[in-house]
């Protein structure tokens, strides 16, 4: 299977002149493929995440994001993508609030958590870019191929539901009655409120239950996770209207404005050093937190997820204060420096968040380093990891994070005309 893709890899490595980088590339690119895919018998695909045994609609929709450009070519690669999209819309049908999920309804995974379930979830985390992900992925497979096949009652549906979510989570308090909650969970990683979440005030953005780190939100307003869902909601309305569905996508664009609205008036803060930034999260009340996390939708990946571009005025400015130590998740040490997450410990930063770096910088010297950096820091395992300490790269969190290593190996075929110029 997948020869045609595999043919123009195999080209592509012959081209890679460090031993290093060429062994680190493949086994990243192929990650996926390897050791994470099982073809269902209704023709739908199920991903695990990596090291632990459920599908997350996150990480399946990144962790084949390199695979995307092969799929006009290669229909192997068309029907892994439209197969894995099948199944994310099948979860979404049964339960949009859910981050992930059992390939069967046999009950498996966090069990003891507070908050209705079913017998295929996981983990019921409600994080807005678990809704946005799919979206994305089938408007990129729909770009690369112009086959509509893949936009049919099923997508219809899907973006009915998220729709609906959306509006509900708009007004929280009002109209929905979704909550989480985990006896025992460290502090300041459950929902405020006992899983409900603390005070907001209304302001057209989408209140979020957790991050895409799988971590609690503190302000409800999680504002990367939003500009993620414009983003959604705007390629939504595209496709709508490929197939004639008018009216749905006015609903979809009525509301993307609506949370860009609300990210635009509540969502920027006026700081001393930096001048205008995005905020991390707000609550709409005034309250705020400023900080970034490495994993996306993040602040620094917003030119990644197509909301804005990378020399817009503001977020220049959010750069510059993600990249600095007064973003208390930014590390440097004798090995690594960028940006953590308050996932894993102090000091450890994530291959992801530098792979971010490099690409939304546009500058190509700091793409060679970023790229040097991730290989000097595998710890001889040829594969990226989650968190590593910043001074000892044989202290890692997740030996195997299929979606570290797929973004790893995008950031390479994305970087193609420059490696050899710079890694020998």
């Amino acid at each position: 299977m997948y020869e045609k893709m595999k043919e123009t890899i195999a080209s592509f490595e012959e081209t890679i002149k460090s031993d290093k980088l060429k062994r680190l590339f493949d086994n990243c690119f192929y990650n996926t493929l390897d050791t994470t895919i099982e073809y269902l018998d209704d023709g739908s695909v199920y991903m695990l995440t990596g090291d632990i045994p459920a599908m997350w609609l996150r990480d399946s929709s990144a962790s084949i994001l390199q695979y995307i450009e092969f799929a006009k070519e290669d229909e192997d690669v068309f029907n892994l993508i439209k197969g894995l999209i099948k199944r994310q819309f099948f979860y979404i049908s049964i339960d949009p609030y859910a981050n992930s999920f059992n390939r069967d309804p046999n009950g498996h995974g966090h069990t003891q958590d507070e908050g209705e379930r079913t017998p295929y979830t996981w983990e019921r985390k409600f994080e807005i870019d678990s809704l946005c992900y799919p979206i994305w992925l089938i408007y990129k497979l729909y770009k690369v191929t112009g086959r509509k096949e893949i936009l049919d009652s099923e997508f219809v549906k899907t973006c009915k539901i998220i729709i609906d979510v959306f509006k509900k989570e708009q007004k929280h308090h009002e109209l929905s009655d979704y909550y989480h909650y985990r006896e025992g969970e460290r502090d300041g990683f459950n929902i405020p409120n006992h899983g409900h979440g603390g005070d907001i005030k209304y302001t057209g953005m989408i209140w979020s239950g957790y991050r895409p780190s799988d971590d609690a939100c503190k302000y409800g307003y999680f504002i990367p996770g939003n500009m993620f869902a414009v983003v959604a909601l705007k390629r939504a309305t595209e496709l709508l209207k490929v197939i004639g569905e008018d009216d749905l996508a006015k609903v979809a664009s009525d509301l993307a404005i609506e949370v860009d609205n609300g990210i635009k008036q509540y969502g920027i803060i006026n700081h001393e050093k930096y001048g205008e930034v995005y905020a991390y999260e707000v609550d709409g009340l005034g309250k705020y937190l400023l900080m970034d996390d490495a994993n996306v939708p993040s602040l620094l990946s917003i030119p990644y997820f197509e909301y804005e571009d990378k020399n817009s005025a503001i977020y220049k400015n959010t750069r510059k204060y993600c990249l600095s130590f007064d973003n208390p998740y930014y590390f440097e040490g004798k090995v690594l420096k960028g940006i953590g997450s308050p996932h894993t410990p102090k000091g450890y930063v994530w291959h992801m968040g530098i792979v971010l770096e490099a690409l939304t910088s546009g500058n190509n010297e700091d793409v060679i380093r970023i790229i040097k950096m991730v290989m000097n820091s595998d710890n001889d395992t040829y594969y990226t990891h989650e968190g590593i300490n910043k001074d000892d790269q044989s202290e890692f969190t997740r030996s195997w994070f299929a979606w570290s290593n797929s973004l790893f190996s995008y950031l390479i075929l994305k970087s193609k005309n420059i490696i050899n110029g710079g890694i020998e």
